[in-house]
């Protein structure tokens, strides 16, 4: 492991935006599928160094509401491998101490995709470690129009006054209202763009950009972000000066 990490400041959430298994399979001259197929060394290397480092929270957009648009085909495939990757990989989890969650409309994936999360999440429910979140069927825009729906359903009742409603309401009712915002969010594939991914929570999130494609990404590529994000002085809208003097 990288001993410039200085466990003293490791991000507590990590978001991962998982980007380029498309292109990883166009330069192996194959289909789609297999670019996803060999991303789950990514995943299982990332979690792990998660988990080794001492990280609180990780959180992997793995399927996003708009995904539901790609060619059928390609769904399925995903669909499936979803749940031969959920069900493969949870004994992983379990020894690694990693506890499961998942954010999004996951009321929408197919019945089998949902019922093998749902075992996972209970099977790894009560590990310590890491928790590792999936974004399934997840958008921000979905997640923030879910929760002003929620919001005024409590007004409605009476449960809720203007007077009630403040800066930190609205994360009361987002999906991720039981983790703290993220950190740092690394994007994979070298493109520049967030993707509809917690657009709420990364306000003040520290972004890191990587050339590498999603299928390619290893331990020393998550270390190198991490060592990237320490040498980074977070403000929070304050002056530099006001953090040095702290």
């Amino acid at each position: 492991m990288n001993t410039q990490i200085n466990k003293d400041k490791l991000p507590q959430h990590i978001a991962v935006i998982m980007d380029g298994n498309g292109r990883w399979a166009k330069q192996q001259e194959k289909e789609r599928i297999f670019g996803h197929q060999n991303a789950i060394t990514a995943v299982r290397d990332t979690v792990e160094c998660a988990a080794e480092l001492g990280v609180k929270y990780l959180t992997l957009y793995a399927f996003s509401t708009e995904n539901w648009n790609r060619p059928q085909a390609e769904v399925q495939g995903l669909m499936q491998l979803l749940v031969k990757c959920i069900h493969e990989e949870t004994p992983t989890l379990q020894k690694n101490n990693v506890r499961l969650q998942t954010i999004g409309n996951t009321k929408s994936l197919p019945e089998e995709t949902y019922n093998e999360l749902m075992n996972s999440i209970e099977a790894t429910s009560k590990n310590t470690g890491t928790t590792l979140i999936l974004a399934l069927s997840y958008s921000s825009r979905w997640e923030i129009k879910e929760a002003i729906k929620g919001i005024v359903a409590d007004a409605k009742n009476g449960n809720l006054t203007d007077e009630d409603i403040d800066e930190n309401t609205l994360g009361l009712y987002l999906n991720t209202k039981d983790y703290p915002d993220p950190d740092l969010l690394i994007r994979t594939s070298g493109e520049y763009r967030i993707s509809n991914f917690l657009l709420w929570q990364i306000a003040y999130t520290e972004l890191y950009f990587t050339q590498k494609l999603w299928p390619d990404f290893r331990k020393e590529d998550l270390v190198n972000a991490i060592v990237d994000y320490q040498s980074r002085q977070r403000r929070f809208g304050k002056t530099g000066d006001q953090i040095t003097l702290k």
